[in-house]
């Protein structure tokens, strides 16, 4: 049995001319790799001619977090950009995109590196988890005697602090939480 890939980023590119003629030719292809895919390549599983074949569209994809068709390149910078970070840090990249807080980079929608490195606080099992280690590491409370503490008001406080964040839940039940800056 082989095991399903559910991480990395594809897509399925097909024959335009194809499409609109009424025939659907395509293939299934590593998003990284979509600006390399040739004409030829698409129509290699088809008996068609492709002779007068010259455009290529991405008609579906997975595991970029975006909805709706691409070219080939906006694909394959896709698949450069998700397979950058760590693997351990996709899926928190991909919810920071979901979640339409990113930052974007140049003049299309691809997701700042470096702004979600600077952002991303990591993963919780909760959003007060995260206040309440802010309040401890964070040297909030350093100084605050036991008897003065009893009055803070933790959960009021934490809900003043995610005007500050943006926070997605992971699919293990966490969160994650990135600063809004």
């Amino acid at each position: 049995m082989t095991a399903i890939d559910t991480t990395t980023p594809r897509v399925w590119i097909c024959c335009l001319h194809c499409y609109n003629d009424g025939a659907l030719v395509g293939e299934w292809y590593d998003a990284i790799d979509a600006d390399e895919v040739t004409v030829a390549k698409v129509h290699t599983r088809s008996a068609r001619d492709h002779s007068q074949c010259e455009e290529l569209w991405v008609m579906d994809h997975e595991n970029i977090p975006v909805s709706g068709e691409m070219d080939l390149l906006m694909a394959a910078e896709w698949g450069r950009a998700l397979t950058s970070v760590p693997e351990h840090q996709q899926e928190a990249l991909f919810a920071w995109v979901k979640s339409g807080s990113y930052v974007a980079e140049g003049t299309g929608d691809l997701p700042s590196l470096p702004d979600f490195e600077e952002r991303y606080e990591g993963e919780w099992c909760s959003w007060r988890e995260y206040a309440d280690h802010l309040l401890e590491e964070g040297g909030l409370l350093d100084g605050v005697s036991d008897e003065v503490r009893r009055y803070i008001d933790y959960d009021q406080w934490a809900r003043d602090l995610l005007f500050d964040y943006t926070v997605e839940h992971c699919d293990d039940g966490g969160v994650f939480v990135f600063r809004d800056l």
